[in-house]
């Protein structure tokens, strides 16, 4: 089943003419509405065999309603959505029961005809959830909607009621609270942190499904120099950590894969080969589970990781993405720690927390924890959700689940307020208890006995692609408070950029450049015959951290005149000094190399470089 949901401020059809042979009579043929949500339906072959489809289509529907805030909802027969048709007697049977089911539930519900030529008028209200689409596949089994408990864990370990605590102190935990409890989205504005994402050639891909991204030079000199960052902050644990690479489709007839790609329902992308269903990866999880099954463990290996940047595809509505943040296709760093017990894995959770921490406070951020523990981990580790948010220094919002509906016991969510004052989750833990026997995970244990491990999930700084949107929401904050806005040294798509006055100074900065290039910078030379002026404006477009300018002068004593973006100061080196200050401000970061031509003349002008 296909479903396209429309919050319309109004809606009305009226039936024409029959459009099969024996259309559905008894029903409505004209009607009108304000501030409802139309439910575009499709019933596709094959959704009469499952007969758990309609609660999970009218789950659905509910959650977008209350969301909404919409008076109703109407049911109308959408042929337009598939091409894999139901016969129209199975539609019709599944459409009513929809209808049935909606109003057993409280919903003020009506329902087109089936059948029919129809014409209808519609004012869609515009807002990000005004928009949604649903696939709601056979067979995949449907979770309804968790009852869960919404508390304020403060630094004691105490908890409040989110609705009557004092947020006077904590305006970011207000925010988290605000969009996951009271469900206010807030309202739309411009961000310039979408601007400058944009600027720097993370794109749209016209060409794919809505929510993939391509990655021009600019971005790509970012993405792969945050992407190997990954790798480097996750061995910093001081644990072993292996490296490896996999597929990005599995097996759903696996049960394994079944059963955990069951968790994200509608979730999933699918592909069909062979006759088989395979379902695209969402993280690294099954790859890494499917290696480590066959690994032969001991208790003295552990605890150790495993890690990958892994592509991963998750099926987001349309009316979600955010370009940089909410995508459909994104890379993961995925890391996956086996552990002896949970005590261990507690232990090395809140290292890892730490970790989270610090390197937030590297680019100048600070985070806001939403705490998901099972009833069962509250009662039993009050202490250590209490030092979490001891850790922090400040409150958390807690959320408590059912014991034993997922896998995991706690999974904590860091988030940033940003510049729109939105909540965005980047970084994550949770600990997995059952994982390793649903794929068959075990070391042997002291006595000789098989174990399964607790495993630890952990993505330290996030995706590769929302931890760059921090980087520029950074950038972004930078500007609404006065400041020039600018990139971390480590992760500048032009690292330095030097500026020959006229072309008699071409030969002493080439000397500079082989310099600067040997050490594995990413630097460039702006040898078009341009004014300086116009070289400096340019260089400013592309944040360039570094800025050298060579001329007489400096030609005449062997130095460098160099500004740098980021304190808007501009001294002179020696070139020795200057690449002392690169090798200091660069220290423990990956040196990727220049994505372009090192001759500024050698390349088009790229459309998506523009000043903001």
């Amino acid at each position: 089943m296909r479903i396209l949901l429309i919050h319309a401020e109004r809606f009305s059809y009226r039936v024409r003419e029959p459009a099969i042979e024996r259309p559905e009579e008894n029903i409505k043929k004209e009607d009108s509405w304000k501030n409802v949500l139309v439910v575009f339906t499709t019933v596709e072959r094959g959704d009469e065999r499952d007969e758990s489809i309609v609660e999970r289509a009218c789950d659905d529907i509910i959650d977008v309603l209350k969301r909404v805030g919409a008076g109703g909802a109407v049911i109308y027969p959408y042929a337009h959505l598939s091409s894999e048709l139901a016969p129209h007697e199975d539609a019709v049977s599944i459409l009513s029961r929809m209808e049935k089911s909606l109003r057993d539930r409280g919903v003020n519900v009506s329902r087109a005809p089936f059948g029919w030529y129809k014409e209808f008028e519609l004012k869609c209200y515009g807002h990000p959830l005004s928009e949604l689409s649903r696939s709601i596949r056979p067979g995949m089994r449907h979770r309804r909607p968790v009852e869960k408990l919404y508390y304020i864990i403060d630094m004691d370990g105490n908890l409040h009621d989110p609705q009557a605590f004092d947020y006077s102190r904590y305006p970011d935990l207000r925010a988290l609270v605000e969009k996951e409890v009271l469900k206010k989205e807030g309202e739309v504005s411009r961000s310039r942190t979408s601007e400058y994402i944009r600027k720097f050639g993370f794109e749209w891909e016209e060409y794919s499904d809505p929510g993939h991204m391509r990655y021009s030079p600019h971005a790509t000199a970012i993405l792969d120099s945050v992407s190997q960052y990954s790798w480097m902050v996750v061995r910093s644990l001081g644990i072993p950590v292996f490296r490896v690479k996999g597929t990005n489709m599995f097996d759903l007839s696996v049960r394994a894969v079944k059963e955990h790609a069951e968790l994200f329902g509608d979730r999933l992308y699918e592909v069909e080969s062979e006759g088989s269903r395979l379902v695209m990866r969402y993280a690294a999880c099954h790859q890494q589970f499917a290696m480590l099954k066959d690994w032969v463990l001991s208790y003295r290996d552990l605890p150790m990781g495993m890690f990958e940047v892994a592509d991963s595809y998750r099926y987001e509505q349309r009316g979600e993405l955010l370009l940089g943040f909410r995508l459909r296709r994104f890379h993961m760093p995925d890391m996956h720690i086996l552990c002896k017990d949970l005590e261990e894995a507690m232990e090395l959770t809140l290292k890892i927390r730490d970790k989270i921490y610090e390197e937030a406070r590297k680019v100048g951020r600070g985070y806001v924890a939403i705490i998901n523990a099972t009833r069962g981990f509250l009662e039993n580790h009050r202490g250590y959700l209490a030092e979490l948010v001891r850790r922090d220094g400040k409150p958390a919002l807690l959320v408590v689940y059912p014991d034993n509906i997922y896998y995991w016991v706690v999974n904590v969510e860091y988030n940033i307020i940003d510049v729109t004052n939105k909540p965005r989750e980047i970084a994550t833990f949770q600990i997995d208890v059952g994982n390793a026997e649903r794929f068959g995970i075990s070391y042997v244990d002291q006595n000789g006995n098989k174990r399964k491990p607790p495993i630890i999930h952990t993505a330290i700084i996030g995706s590769v692609e929302r931890y760059i949107y921090m980087l520029f929401d950074t950038a972004a904050k930078m500007e609404k408070e006065g400041r020039t806005p600018y990139l971390p040294f480590w992760v500048s798509p032009i690292q330095v950029r030097i500026i020959p006055v006229r072309q008699e100074h071409m030969g002493f900065a080439e000397e500079i450049f082989r310099s600067i290039h040997s050490r594995g910078f990413r630097v460039d030379i702006d040898d078009r015959d341009e004014s300086l002026a116009k070289k400096l404006r340019d260089a400013g477009i592309e944040w360039a951290y570094f800025t050298v300018i060579i001329g007489d002068r400096e030609i005449k004593t062997g130095t460098l005149s160099v500004r740098e973006r980021a304190t808007g100061d501009q001294r002179t080196y020696k070139l020795e000094e200057f690449l002392e200050l690169l090798e200091s401000i660069s220290m423990g970061y990956p040196r990727i190399e220049l994505t372009m031509p090192s001759l500024v003349s050698k390349r088009p002008s790229l459309p998506y470089l523009r000043e903001l």
